[in-house]
């Protein structure tokens, strides 16, 4: 694995408002096996009220494609170390406390909360 997708470029992906450069690295980098999730994104993707059945099938198929990183001690305390330093939102803290521990590039817009994190890789799609 290579990339955690943050919830905005999975929903982006999804709905097929990436820039086409976008699109095609995260289309790349699905093909080729290198996305996971982390759990907060399953939860933020999953518990969105989808306005009909055939999408939210859809977005449930999608995110169960990925490999899922779960919540554990060594993210929690990264998370609150992010926190701490940056009052990032705690979904946000915990997604990157995630790449960061799993070694991993974050694909996110969210270049507010993500970039120039100390030890965060991090690349937004619409900016390729």
């Amino acid at each position: 694995m290579r990339y955690i997708l943050d919830t905005n470029t999975l929903i982006y992906f999804m709905d097929g408002t990436l820039t086409p450069k976008g699109f095609e690295f995260v289309l790349n980098a699905l093909e080729n096996e290198e996305c996971a999730l982390s759990v907060i994104s399953k939860i933020e993707v999953l518990g969105f009220p989808f306005p009909d059945v055939s999408q939210e099938q859809k977005a449930g198929k999608f995110v169960h494609s990925l490999p899922i990183f779960q919540l554990t001690e060594d993210v929690v305390e990264k998370s609150i170390e992010i926190r701490k330093a940056r009052k990032t939102k705690i979904a946000d803290a915990i997604i990157a406390a995630t790449a960061i521990l799993k070694s991993m590039t974050l694909i996110s817009r969210n270049e507010k909360d993500f970039k120039n994190l100390p030890g965060l890789n991090f690349i937004n799609p619409f900016e390729l």
